[in-house]
């Protein structure tokens, strides 16, 4: 079976609740029974919280302000209860004369409307009709030619510091590593300064260095006490009796 549900209406204030309230069940604003209105107010709050419904202060401060002014009313000397129903009839009045006023000036607010009219189409005549001088017509054109050889000069300069960059020789590691056993294959020793003979480029200078020092690092040659000559790891006793024995045929 369904449910019967309704949605509340929500209202600013307690005045414009009181004010739909006594509008709903046609009550005299300027008579008010505060027992029905009292009434019919406690019943919204009491729907409103069976709806989960966030009520203000103010509401809850007006609901105590009718009780107030019913018990009030009952006492033998009802005055003061009579004075706070003419302030609050005073106040409903004046609330609903804002409410047809605000009406009146929604009626004849535009909001963000505007209207404009299209854009109209200008034909624009492109003929160029001012006069100048040769001369600084001369100077301009000259101004255009150096302006465009100052950039192709700096175009140029970019384009060679590209090409220095990408053209320069590139000698790997392990073509040195090659080089160098091979010389030692041949000969079984080679001196030091003798491997950088013909080296010219620094790529290749750094190249050479760096396959010495890997040959050394993984036992492969060994080098001399004097760092001038290089062998193959295990014959640098025998090099060191051959070379003390032709120092001393020399002698």
């Amino acid at each position: 079976m369904e449910t019967i549900s309704f949605k509340l209406e929500v209202f600013e204030g307690p005045l414009d609740l009181l004010l739909s309230l006594i509008s709903k069940h046609k009550l005299d604003i300027c008579d008010i029974e505060i027992s029905k209105l009292l009434e019919q107010y406690l019943l919204y709050l009491d729907q409103a919280r069976e709806h989960d419904l966030e009520l203000a202060g103010e509401f809850l401060e007006m609901a105590a302000r009718l009780i107030y002014i019913k018990t009030a009313s009952l006492l033998p000397q009802p005055e003061e209860a009579e004075q706070m129903k003419k302030e609050l009839e005073g106040a409903l009045i004046e609330y609903s004369l804002c409410k047809i006023a605000a009406a009146k000036l929604a009626d004849r607010f535009c909001g963000g409307d505007i209207f404009v009219r299209k854009p109209t189409k200008i034909k624009a005549d492109m003929t160029y009709c001012l006069v100048h001088e040769p001369e600084r017509l001369a100077i301009a054109y000259s101004n255009i030619s150096q302006k465009s050889i100052k950039n192709e000069t700096a175009k140029l300069k970019v384009e060679n510091k590209i090409n220095s960059v990408v053209k320069r020789r590139i000698v790997s590691v392990l073509s040195k590593v090659v080089h160098i056993l091979r010389e030692l294959y041949t000969s079984g020793e080679a001196y030091m300064d003798k491997l950088y003979d013909g080296v010219t480029d620094r790529s290749e200078r750094v190249a050479t260095f760096l396959a010495v020092l890997e040959l050394t690092r993984h036992g492969r040659i060994t080098i001399s006490d004097d760092n001038m000559m290089i062998f193959f790891k295990g014959r640098k006793d025998g090099v060191k009796k051959t070379w003390r024995s032709k120092k001393s045929s020399e002698q």
